[in-house]
């Protein structure tokens, strides 16, 4: 499944690296494309989508 979440406090390639590796915490063979400029993070991934939000929320990162 892919999901599209909006991660309006995602500023740089730090962050966008910090929500992929908390997303692969979670599921190690996501593929997870963040784009800074749009703040849109593509989760590509078979675990359910709660487990994907919590992981980013805990990693400091609001969904809008």
């Amino acid at each position: 499944m892919t999901l599209q979440l909006k991660v309006p406090n995602m500023a740089c390639s730090a962050c966008a690296d910090t929500i992929t590796k908390a997303v692969q915490t979670i599921d190690a063979s996501a593929t997870v494309q963040a784009d800074t400029k749009t703040k849109i993070v593509l989760v590509e991934t078979n675990a359910p989508e709660t487990a994907i939000k919590n992981a980013i929320a805990n990693a400091g990162y609001t969904i809008a």
